[in-house]
């Protein structure tokens, strides 16, 4: 374990002794929780990008069929 000062807002400081005593927890686990959390979702995110950014491309249109012009797709006569 690796000890880190933190300097907080005295209201932000007074929220979580509040919340860390709620969850009957330290400001220090509280803050130590947090942080993994975040990097656990980092990593995750990473992960998941790079296994879709070499995934194969493929069309939108499984047939091959032209896709609709943007006139058809914003026409809007129905609504005036």
């Amino acid at each position: 374990m690796k000890n880190v000062t933190v300097t907080l807002d005295e209201e932000v400081a007074r929220w979580a002794r509040v919340r860390a005593a709620e969850l009957d927890i330290s400001v220090s686990r509280m803050l130590g929780d947090l942080l993994q959390e975040q990097m656990r979702r980092q990593v995750t995110y990473q992960t998941e990008m790079r296994q879709f950014l070499v995934r194969e491309r493929r069309p939108l249109n499984a047939d091959g069929s032209a896709y609709p012009s943007r006139d058809d797709l914003h026409d809007r006569t129905n609504l005036r």
